[in-house]
């Protein structure tokens, strides 16, 4: 069984531990999430609960959506995500909060990477082009990509200019350091993907 729950990106900051040591940190809000649905192998074929992260306006739904959270008489929530690894205790219009991890679990973070458009190899992959000097005619380009007589064909998973970034990334074995609980705030050592205010789900396997 797992411990997951929907939060956001808020920024980076140091943290400094006991022994006097300083960690880069990314500040995140954790919550609190309202179980929207749970689904049943009798029901539904597979076993799952649906979180609601974020409150919207009633403007930002449709009538079916909208009339699905007044018959529950829930609140209604921006983002809803399914979670299929969960406590069977758990019901309908329960409440998840940061409080279900403890300082020093070991967490996984899904988020979307920020967007960097189109770009070329160089920032892309980091190739290193050719020489800067005057009518060389190739600096930043990608290069030949032929393969002679055979196959004749481009190679598939060529590295090639395209869009950059906007991906979903995971990012494994990070240590929470601290939880501010009554602010919902959950310090997570190192880097996660996506920009500010970006959606991340967190998950650690419960003991």
């Amino acid at each position: 069984m797992y411990k997951t729950i929907i939060g956001k990106k808020i920024g980076m900051t140091n943290y400094f531990c006991d022994d006097g040591s300083v960690i880069p940190v990314t500040v995140c809000e954790l919550g609190p999430c309202t179980i929207i649905q749970k689904k049943t192998v009798v029901t539904d074929g597979y076993s799952a609960i649906k979180l609601g992260y974020m409150n919207a306006k009633e403007s930002s739904f449709t009538k079916p959506i909208l009339q699905d959270f007044k018959n529950k008489n829930l609140p209604q929530k921006k983002i809803l995500s399914e979670i299929n690894h969960f406590d069977t205790k758990l019901d309908i219009g329960d409440e998840i909060r940061c409080e279900i991890f403890d300082e020093g679990d070991i967490v996984t973070v899904t988020g979307i990477s920020k967007g960097k458009g189109y770009t070329g190899v160089v920032k892309k992959y980091g190739f290193k082009g050719g020489k800067k000097t005057h009518g060389s005619n190739f600096h930043r380009s990608p290069g030949a990509i032929g393969n002679c007589a055979y196959p004749g064909e481009i190679w598939k998973g060529q590295k090639m200019p395209g869009r950059h970034g906007n991906k979903k990334i995971t990012i494994k074995n990070l240590k929470i350091m601290k939880i501010i609980k009554e602010k919902n705030i959950v310090l997570i050592s190192g880097s996660i993907p996506g920009k500010t205010n970006s959606i991340i789900r967190v998950k650690a396997k419960a003991t």
